[in-house]
């Protein structure tokens, strides 16, 4: 059962606060996992398929300025909002396990509420991000040996939805990804290694390609802004409270270790492999880049499926906060392997998958699912909130300088964030004009 107290933080002495931190109720795991585990997850996150992507997604959109500046200094921008969160975990001498809490105890009630549904579309829509990508992945792999077309995307789609609910059946918590991880890390090596590789041979026998942005006038513009949205959506969880509820003590220090793990080495992966896809095939690179590449079909297969299994093991870190909801308000105990418990996670868990699965084969444009997903909740979740939380929870303690740098990280995300919707909305209504529901994409 959740702890609903919201009240205006008071500033106690740091050591007397640490000694009193009262940790909510939950049916998951909490301070179990190490530091570089939890940075392992936030690199997952970083280097998930989506990574495939962003040659076509970002680069493609913004050109080599463009592209590369963005993106170094979205990460550069996403480390300073990320640690600023992790900074908010322990307030008012209460651990803050779950965003919607530290925003209920901050702003009160009604944030609550506005700030659980806001993080949840969040979460919902990166998911269904996930499931296109692992049905894209999986149609990629069965047309290296059959291209009949017997099977379009929507089926592969409902076959990625089977496999995500058996293995959120059989993963009950965060922390149970252990064995995992280390599954899901061989899958990101696999794929990113692979599509690396073969777009440098691809790129050195290829002639000069063409870098100009695609598209002219209002269409090009509207591009633009709408690949800031993906900008940002690629550092993003947009639930750092979740992710921190399972470090162990101290929960500040140690979690901060993560973010800079994930920031330094856990994004060169993503980095090195959006640049070379973008330097080898120019403006035509896919949002896909494995279906770019050449290479022997036996290679080409063991990428997709990569893919395809690494898809499914991050959706469950997104899924999460949903799931730890759901069994906590039912009160799920006991062993995991219990039936009641087994049958719980296939019901409640298998619906929402089957809910996600549904909408991820009616429309598959997973560009403007990136964009959108980044305009509609992470940007506001990783940029503008943690900004404004921390002037409130710091304000005693804070400068003029510093609130006015904090409030301007505000306002301008704030018009990034509006911007961005617009131009992912305006996308994704041309796209629906251009392909029907359940496309074959």
């Amino acid at each position: 059962m959740e702890n609903n107290r919201y009240n205006t933080p008071s500033h106690k002495d740091k050591n007397d606060e640490e000694a009193s931190v009262i940790i909510p109720e939950t049916a998951h795991q909490v301070s179990k996992d190490s530091w570089f585990q939890v940075g392992v997850v936030l690199s997952m996150g970083v280097n998930s398929a989506y990574a495939l992507g962003y040659s076509g997604t970002i680069m493609v959109p913004l050109g080599w300025i463009g592209g590369v500046v963005g993106l170094v200094m979205s990460t550069i921008m996403s480390l300073y909002a990320s640690t600023l969160m992790a900074k908010l975990h322990e307030v008012g001498g209460k651990r803050h396990i779950r965003y919607r809490d530290l925003a209920g105890f901050l702003y009160g009630r009604t944030a609550y509420l506005l700030i659980w549904a806001l993080q949840y579309a969040n979460l919902f829509l990166i998911n269904i991000g996930y499931v296109i990508m692992s049905g894209s992945a999986l149609k990629a792999f069965c047309m290296l040996f059959r291209d009949d077309h017997m099977l379009k995307l929507p089926h592969f789609i409902a076959i990625a939805g089977v496999a995500c609910i058996l293995f959120a059946i059989a993963t009950p918590h965060l922390s149970a990804l252990r064995v995992w991880l280390g599954f899901s890390t061989l899958f990101m090596i696999l794929y990113l290694a692979i599509a690396f590789v073969l777009s440098v041979q691809d790129g050195v026998k290829a002639p000069p390609r063409d870098y100009h942005i695609p598209g002219s006038g209002e269409n090009k513009i509207w591009a633009i802004i709408g690949a800031t949205g993906n900008l940002f959506f690629a550092f993003n969880t947009g639930m750092i409270p979740e992710i921190q509820a399972t470090i162990r003590q101290p929960v500040v220090g140690n979690m901060v270790k993560a973010l800079n793990f994930q920031f330094t080495v856990g994004v060169v992966p993503m980095h090195a492999v959006t640049y070379i896809g973008y330097w080898a095939y120019g403006s035509v690179v896919s949002s896909y880049l494995l279906n770019n590449v050449h290479g022997p079909a036996w290679v080409l297969g063991v990428a997709h499926l990569s893919a395809f299994f690494q898809a499914i093991i991050t959706l469950h870190i997104f899924a999460s906060p949903t799931y730890e909801y759901l069994d906590t308000k039912y009160g799920v105990k006991g062993s995991a392997l219990a039936p009641r418990n087994i049958l719980f996670r296939l019901v409640v868990r298998g619906g929402y998958l089957v809910m996600t699965t549904f909408l991820s084969a009616l429309l598959p444009f997973l560009g403007n699912f990136m964009s959108l997903t980044g305009a509609i909740s992470t940007i506001p979740l990783t940029f503008i909130l943690p900004n404004h939380m921390y002037i409130i929870a710091k304000k005693d303690k804070l400068s003029s300088l510093q609130k006015s740098w904090h409030w301007l990280n505000v306002v301008v995300f704030g018009c990034v964030s509006v911007a961005a919707f617009v131009a992912a909305l305006k996308l994704t209504v041309v796209q629906t004009q251009t392909y029907h529901v359940f496309a074959d994409l």
